[in-house]
């Protein structure tokens, strides 16, 4: 008789505790789902594919196919307040993968090479919440 008053009251008291106020919880969308940009090195240019798209997460993958190791640097273009993110020497040959999350507005990639052309890329409105996306991390 003792046990079950005792295993009533707990559980009593576990379903008292479990009707808390939900109402300050605030279900804030998911950012966008990562795109991958995809970027090569040359020896007389870098170039990106696609050049254009929206603000969000990035997984920039950047191959190095001139004759010599590279570090690049993808960062905003302007005077506005931006980003800048640099990797570390790219093997000639070697992959890299830089993981951004780009603002909206203009940005370049470059390498440390000047005689390099650098690719310019357009970063648009931020693209759609992965909310109802199934399936993501």
């Amino acid at each position: 008789m003792r046990r079950t008053a005792t295993v009533g009251l707990g559980l009593l008291t576990l379903a008292i505790a479990g009707c808390g106020d939900n109402s300050t919880y605030k279900n804030q969308n998911r950012p966008p789902a990562p795109i991958t940009v995809t970027a090569s090195i040359s020896d007389k240019n870098v170039s990106v594919s696609p050049s254009k798209f929206g603000a969000g997460p990035v997984n920039l993958v950047i191959a190095n196919e001139s004759t010599a190791a590279q570090r690049v640097t993808f960062e905003s273009e302007g005077s506005a307040a931006g980003f800048r993110h640099q990797t570390g020497p790219i093997n000639p040959g070697a992959p890299t993968t830089l993981v951004v999350d780009v603002p909206t507005g203009g940005a370049v990639l470059r390498v440390g090479d000047s005689s390099i052309e650098p690719a310019h890329v357009t970063v648009g409105a931020e693209r759609p919440t992965a909310q109802n996306q199934l399936l993501l991390p």
